[in-house]
């Protein structure tokens, strides 16, 4: 099981940068994914999730941030738009098993993750 985080760099306030999460070792479609991110001296945060058709995002981000998937290619993608300095982190995708809505929050059930992608938004 693999999972490779990538899409990352330095953005202007307002700009937008897309995330790629590839997976390879099993099938987007049996799990949960997960996009996570870690801003210096914070706890790691979910920021937005994806199972089968349904989809998920933090406040944060909800009307900005558009996750989506593309099985043919088993990558999953998170689309950033008007971003912001408080965006800036390093980010990270992870995979857990299929989990019922309640528990997609639960970051403990995430067990593989991918090395994360810096995103830094300046103002």
């Amino acid at each position: 099981v693999q999972l490779q985080a990538s899409g990352g760099g330095l953005v202007q306030a307002g700009g937008s940068l897309r995330l790629s999460c590839a997976a390879s070792g099993f099938t987007l479609d049996d799990y949960t994914i997960g996009w996570f991110r870690q801003a210096p001296g914070k706890e790691r945060e979910g920021v937005s999730y994806i199972n089968v058709g349904r989809k998920f995002y933090a406040d944060s981000v909800k009307g900005r941030f558009t996750i989506s998937r593309d099985n043919a290619k088993n990558t999953v993608y998170l689309q950033m738009n008007s971003l912001k300095p408080e965006d800036t982190a390093v980010y990270y995708c992870a995979r857990a098993a299929r989990l019922p809505f309640s528990l997609w929050r639960a970051i403990s059930y995430y067990v593989y993750w991918g090395p994360g992608t810096q995103v830094t938004v300046s103002s």
